[in-house]
């Protein structure tokens, strides 16, 4: 259930995607919340360069698994922009982080590719579900999901 928290965090999950797009990057971001509430790190997508492993949601997890006790990462949220892909999905797993919660699903986000021309990627499209187990997924957010849908819209109307 998503409740005013989780949209605070949400939102700026859509800001930081906003940056990657005016950065001239896919516009996806993300945020690591602590159980108590704190913001423990933040990130956006850096996969212009060539480098497609550069999510913000695998950087998060890196993180955490650097600077978190293994207690404190199971109690913390990730929040981000979109769904995790299967690579992010299987560090969030790996990592063994809490609650994902996502403004747009990868269901959203191949569906809006598709209308817009864009081919699908080499990387197959599965619910976080199919990847990891016993995670709490909250998502997704209609209001914010439209926004989201619209940086995508802007960030490939730019690459034709």
């Amino acid at each position: 259930m998503i409740n005013e928290i989780d949209l605070k965090h949400l939102k700026r999950c859509v800001e930081l995607a906003r940056a990657a797009l005016e950065a001239g990057d896919e516009p996806f971001g993300s945020v690591l919340v602590s159980a108590d509430g704190t913001v423990l790190a933040e990130d956006h997508n850096h996969v212009a360069g060539g480098d497609h492993t550069q999510h913000p949601e695998f950087a998060l997890a890196r993180w955490a698994a650097n600077h978190m006790t293994p207690e404190a990462r199971a109690k913390a949220t990730v929040y981000t922009s979109g769904e995790h892909c299967p690579m992010c999905a299987a560090a969030h797993g790996w990592v063994g982080l809490g609650r994902i919660v996502y403004a747009s699903s990868s269901k959203q986000l191949a569906e809006w590719l598709k209308e817009m021309g864009v081919a699908p990627s080499r990387v197959r499209n599965l619910p976080i579900q199919e990847v990891i187990r016993d995670t709490i997924i909250d998502g997704p957010v209609p209001e914010l999901a439209q926004e989201v849908r619209e940086l995508h819209l802007q960030f490939h109307s730019r690459q034709k």
